[in-house]
């Protein structure tokens, strides 16, 4: 005789983990869906390697410093200003506080950002490195610089986003777009993200030194010419703990 099949309801949420994984991958289809993200965080980076490459000669840009350079790009398009004007406009529509009433909670929908931001810089280094190492990038492949180049861009990531949340979470959506492409277009140009620090007057250096930018800027350069500086990562580490102290406060999950 065979079993009788069991039909009853059976209502209940999906485990915490599978909830953040399967948002998190929401989020990264919609954002590589969207076209002026995908401007930031693939077309800008690599028009910018390119055009370096072919170029830049005569601006003093070289492709085993300019490639770092457009990886630290990438992470700052990603990590600040993508995640700036999604999470804005997010929140403008609502969309954050009916997502936080779910089951998914608070801070699954962080961690799901959180996760579709890695997955995003996760491409974005990729299909940037397999570029330049065609174009002939031919980093050092020192261990050391390199630890503290991938600790840089994780601390830089999280400033990033911190600082991301807190303009999203506490401007309307219209001021955090125009901001957010303020900021990264000064960083860009003037913030040491694609030239060094070296290429700078002597005496804006120290100042630039304090931005995360500059930081990040120069740790990935620093490895890929297989020198060791720690101060990106007490910089980055400043400007990440100041970032989550603020946001945490700030933030607003309501406009």
């Amino acid at each position: 005789m065979s079993a009788e099949l069991d039909f009853s309801p059976a209502p209940g949420v999906a485990p915490a983990g599978q909830r953040i994984r399967r948002t998190g991958l929401l989020e990264t289809r919609l954002l590589l869906r969207n076209g002026e993200q995908i401007l930031l965080a693939l077309v800008i980076p690599i028009l910018v390697l390119l055009g370096g490459h072919f170029l830049g000669r005569g601006l003093g840009l070289e492709l085993r410093t300019l490639a770092p350079s457009v990886l630290a790009m990438a992470l700052l398009s990603t990590s600040f200003t993508s995640l700036a004007i999604s999470t804005g406009f997010d929140r403008r529509y609502g969309v954050l506080e009916r997502l936080a009433a779910t089951p998914l909670t608070r801070t699954g929908l962080l961690l799901s950002k959180a996760l579709a931001v890695g997955l995003t810089v996760a491409l974005q280094l990729v299909v940037l490195v397999g570029l330049a190492l065609i174009l002939g990038w031919r980093p050092a492949t020192a261990p050391l610089p390199w630890l503290i180049a991938v600790l840089a861009a994780a601390l830089a990531v999280l400033a990033f986003a911190a600082w991301a949340l807190l303009l999203a979470g506490t401007l309307r959506a219209e001021a955090t777009l125009g901001l957010a492409n303020l900021i990264y277009l000064l960083l860009i140009s003037a913030g040491a993200v694609i030239l060094p620090l070296s290429a700078y007057p002597a005496a804006l250096q120290p100042v630039l030194a304090g931005l995360p930018s500059a930081a990040l800027g120069e740790a990935l350069r620093n490895a890929a010419l297989g020198q060791v500086a720690a101060w990106p990562l007490a910089v980055l580490a400043g400007w990440a703990l100041v970032g989550i102290l603020l946001a945490r406060k700030g933030f607003r999950w309501m406009p």
